[in-house]
Parts: C-alpha cells; structure tokens; sequence
C-alpha cells in the first residue's frame, strides 16, 4: 500500500508541475452534498464507488422508478393503466419497505394516494 501512495504523490506532484493539473478552481470550495437518506450508512462508501463508475444501487434505482410511476399514475388518462401502474407502484413501495432496517415514512404520501384512488372510483362510477 505503500509503495501505490508513493506513486501516486509522484505522479500528482509532475502533474502540478507541468501545469496540467489546476486545482485553483477548487480551492477553498466546499465539497458538493452528495448524501442520501436511502442508503444506509455502511454501504454509503461503496455506493459512491459504484456511482462514480456509472452504476447505481438498487434502493436508488427503485426510487427513481417509483418517482416515474408517480407521475405516469398522474398524467394517464386511462383507469385500468393507470390501476395497473398503482399496483406496481404499491408492490415496489413493499419492496422498499422490506429492504429497510428501519420503516420508511410512506404514510406522508397516504393523502396523494387516496386523491388517486378517490379519482379512478370517480371516474369509473361516471361511466
């Protein structure tokens, strides 16, 4: 390990030298937040690595899924999409829920869901 620091310091030190490493435009900068409540804290670490590398971890992933369906349910004209998309939605919330140590707070999002159901019965009832 220490011979990978030692080059390390050689390479970063001939890269200030030849001027091809500028770092003034981060100087005094305070690092970007990069933190999210999602993943626990001992895969936070090992998270960032496999964000930085393009991938991303599934709580992430299912999050970004479960925001898509949300609006999808919002905008979709149709009753049984858009039942469809809120059965999906309901077993990825599940998912979520089964894969945390400690409950998530979906109850918050309880009174948009009830908009939603109270929408489609409205509108099935019309018909």
């Amino acid at each position: 390990m220490f011979l990978l620091t030692r080059i390390a310091e050689r390479k970063i030190s001939q890269a200030i030298e030849e001027g091809s490493l500028d770092f003034a435009r981060w100087k005094n900068m305070p690092l970007p937040a990069d933190d999210d409540p999602l993943v626990p804290d001992d895969l936070k670490m090992a998270y960032k690595i496999m964000k930085n590398a393009g991938y991303l971890p599934p709580e992430i992933e299912m999050k970004k899924e479960i925001q898509t369906l949300e609006e999808l349910i919002a905008s979709t004209e149709d009753e049984h999409l858009r039942l469809k998309q809120m059965k999906k939605l309901t077993v990825l919330l599940m998912k979520v829920e089964a894969a945390r140590k400690t409950p998530t707070n979906f109850a918050a999002q309880d009174d948009y869901y009830r908009k939603v159901v109270e929408r489609v019965t409205l509108h099935s009832r019309k018909k």
